[in-house]
């Protein structure tokens, strides 16, 4: 696999097809969710992320 050659920065992680808690939207994540936690696509995880602390 070349530099830069990988989904999302994650290498060759294994993802897991999920379905947004939020929208509803099928996703996948580099974790195995174990069901006791909403998991989000990437754009709504944007949206419930907590604000940076400087």
């Amino acid at each position: 696999m070349a530099y830069g050659d990988n989904k999302g920065g994650y290498g060759d992680r294994e993802m897991h097809k999920v379905t947004c808690s939020d929208c509803g939207k099928e996703t996948e994540v580099p974790f195995k969710p174990s069901g006791d936690r909403p998991v989000y696509c990437k754009e709504c995880y944007q949206k419930h992320r907590p604000p940076r602390r400087y």
